[in-house]
């Protein structure tokens, strides 16, 4: 309750989402571990001043919406929507007056809004009880024309929600539009019709609508990685994809390419998906012998199903001999067809511990990577 006025929420959930260009509407996205939905919900749900969340949704998406909703006490319905945004809070308004009727104010809400925060919530309410109805809203930062004319910015805002209102008000304001046949774009301007204002309440920049694609925030992580091979005579030597003439080369179970070794476990740890030994076992005889170019096409199989995506990968080899450097340009054209990342994102550097060592002794080469992934958050 806020004021001792007991508070519901509408989640309009019930849009296509044709712009994100998916297979599902915006809303079920997968965001951090949850769905877009989910995370907006639970924003409410732990919400001090809110008594009830009521949801409308798509009527194809009503069980997938209620099963996924399970577990958030504060729901009191979830219901299929309308045509459009107004039928569905319309909808919602008129099945709140009958399941909470002693409700007295009502914030409004857009499921694709993840990121709304408790203290816009709490300046929107505040507005609200206070003027009537109010909006979030933040200034503008742009300069705005209207055709050839260039607008006084600082008259300018941003309007975001939730969107608070008495219940009077807002009943009415929909009321009046239905009667009117009008439509708008949004509950504020419905107020407005009625010759009411309709306050501004203080929104946040990151309090953004999940609209397209570039919408979704986007989380990166970085990985190392370290590998050690011993060399030995009778085997080829393989750094980074590439045959190097050699007197000696590397042992393993696969080709023990230890560039890339270290390249995979890196991209692997920063995606927390565990390590090579966890994915390609020595003791798994189908990875006998096998090129690392293929087992590293593997691991960005295994970053695309979890949903991130290679940035930048910088590698170094420790040896003595043989000499890495005539050889870049080769490995790291095999790196970044392998991983299809565009080959300036790629580094790899050669280095001596100035005979110290085993490396220095010439019995193994060594190398270490460092990469940065990225995926939605």
């Amino acid at each position: 309750m806020f004021n001792d006025k007991k508070v519901a929420v509408i989640i309009a959930a019930g849009g296509s989402g044709s712009r994100m260009g998916k297979d599902v509407p915006k809303q079920f996205l997968a965001l951090g571990g949850e769905t877009i939905l989910q995370k907006t919900v639970g924003v409410f749900q732990r919400n001090e001043f809110v008594d009830a969340i009521c949801v409308m949704t798509k009527a194809e998406y009503l069980k997938t919406t209620h099963q996924m909703l399970e577990g958030y006490s504060k729901i009191i319905f979830t219901a299929p929507g309308g045509r459009q945004r107004q039928d569905s809070v319309a909808e919602g308004l008129r099945l709140l007056g009958e399941k909470l009727p002693d409700y007295e104010l009502v914030l409004i809400h857009d499921a694709a809004r993840p990121f709304v925060t408790d203290a816009v919530i709490l300046s929107t309410l505040r507005q609200a009880e206070s003027k009537g109805a109010a909006v979030a809203a933040v200034p503008v930062k742009d300069t705005i024309r209207y055709l050839a004319m260039t607008l006084e910015r600082k008259d300018l805002y941003s309007v975001q929600t939730p969107q608070g209102f008495r219940k009077e008000i807002i009943e009415e304001a929909y009321e009046r539009a239905y009667s009117d046949g009008y439509y708008g774009t949004d509950d504020g301007g419905l107020v407005e019709r009625l010759g009411m204002p309709v306050a501004i309440a203080e929104g946040d920049y990151a309090n953004i609508k999940i609209t397209t694609e570039e919408d979704l925030p986007m989380v990166k992580r970085v990985g190392t990685g370290y590998d050690v091979h011993r060399l030995v005579e009778g085997r080829p030597c393989i750094l980074g994809g590439v045959e190097i003439p050699f007197e000696k080369g590397l042992l393993g179970h696969s080709d023990a390419d230890v560039l890339l070794h270290a390249i995979m476990d890196a991209l692997l740890g920063a995606a927390a998906l565990g390590d090579i030994g966890r994915h390609f076992p020595d003791s798994d005889p189908a990875y006998a012998g096998i090129s690392s170019l293929k087992l590293l096409e593997k691991v960005g199989g295994l970053l695309k199903e979890a949903g991130y995506r290679p940035v930048n990968i910088d590698a170094t080899v420790i040896c003595e001999k043989p000499k890495v450097a005539p050889h870049i340009e080769a490995m790291r054209e095999n790196i970044a067809k392998a991983l299809d990342m565009d080959i300036s994102a790629i580094n790899i550097k050669g280095t001596t511990t100035e005979q110290l060592g085993f490396t220095g002794r010439g019995e193994g080469i060594a190398a270490q990577a460092v990469s940065m992934i990225e995926g939605e958050f």
